[in-house]
């Protein structure tokens, strides 16, 4: 009989810590899909900023070392992804190709100018910095004019604005029901366990003595209900990866290794301070109120 009872409170004693580690798991998974979707939504906004192009066209005096001196100044100042010179002849082959037909036969001539084709890096396309830069160039006497399209770059940095504001709440939510979530659970593990608690207390014990092994070993489910989340991460990233290369997500490995220690902190860090206020609620209670 009593190896029997004992072997029950040893499966109890497991099934409530599998419990505890499951329900860690999964919360720390959401949390990290979600993660990833900030990561790639940012990443997505960025490859859409970048194919903005700001088209510089020059007068048909501009001098050859004028365009080059300018091509090279625009190459190495940091807020540049790339300048790439346009003749007028090129520019027309394209236009051509575009329409169906040699305009040039019809005109007899090329209207079209010389340009350099401006791309910005992500952070700098926004349309204050836009059309501070446009108006520098504009006042180079070998620039005849500036041109991009405006309203575009409004509108993306409008999009992009509002969809980070809302994952951000998103994130703060899921956040919040997370910690809900984990804080429940070790609830209902020490809650198991009051009796225990209210009779060391009762033989001399201290709180901190009392609350250190539940501590330590909360941690632990909390650090193998991390581990647990961010195998499962691993799996549906390698499959997302093998499916969808062109998404790229292994690319930049710095974000997602510290997406990864954030999920992993932030687990022990629940574990830790939901064990430090459900042990110190059962050692303030009185012996009367654990049956309640």
């Amino acid at each position: 009989m009593g190896k029997s009872f004992e072997q029950y409170q040893k499966q109890k004693l497991i099934s409530s810590y599998f419990s505890v580690v499951l329900s860690i798991a999964l919360v720390l998974f959401l949390l990290g899909i979600l993660g990833l979707l900030v990561i790639n939504t940012k990443k997505m906004a960025d490859h859409f900023k970048e194919q903005i192009t700001i088209s510089i066209f020059l007068k048909d005096e501009a001098k050859e070392s004028e365009i080059d001196q300018l091509q090279k100044n625009l190459l190495q100042a940091e807020h540049t992804k790339s300048a790439v010179f346009v003749s007028k002849e090129e520019a027309a082959e394209q236009h051509s190709e575009e329409i169906g037909e040699d305009f040039q036969n019809f005109l007899g001539y090329n209207p079209l100018k010389n340009s350099i084709d401006l791309q910005l890096r992500a952070d700098y396309v926004t349309p204050q910095e836009i059309d501070s830069l446009a108006t520098t160039l504009a006042q180079k006497t070998y620039i005849e004019e500036v041109s991009y399209d405006k309203p575009l770059v409004g509108l993306l940095s409008e999009n992009v604005k509002r969809i980070s504001f809302w994952i951000l709440i998103a994130s703060g939510v899921l956040t919040f029901i997370a910690i809900l979530l984990i804080n429940s659970s070790i609830r209902l593990s020490i809650y198991s366990k009051r009796f225990i608690i209210k009779t060391m207390q009762m033989v001399g014990a201290t709180k901190t003595f009392i609350r250190r092994p539940f501590i330590w070993m909360n941690i632990k489910l909390g650090m193998f209900g991390a581990l647990t989340a961010l195998l499962a991460l691993t799996g549906i990233l390698y499959y997302l990866d093998q499916n969808f290369p062109e998404l790229e997500l292994f690319k930049d490995m710095e974000q997602l290794g510290m997406l990864y220690a954030a999920i992993f902190v932030l687990g022990i860090f629940i574990s830790l301070i939901s064990t430090f206020f459900a042990t110190q609620r059962f050692l303030n209670l009185r012996t009367d109120e654990l049956y309640y």
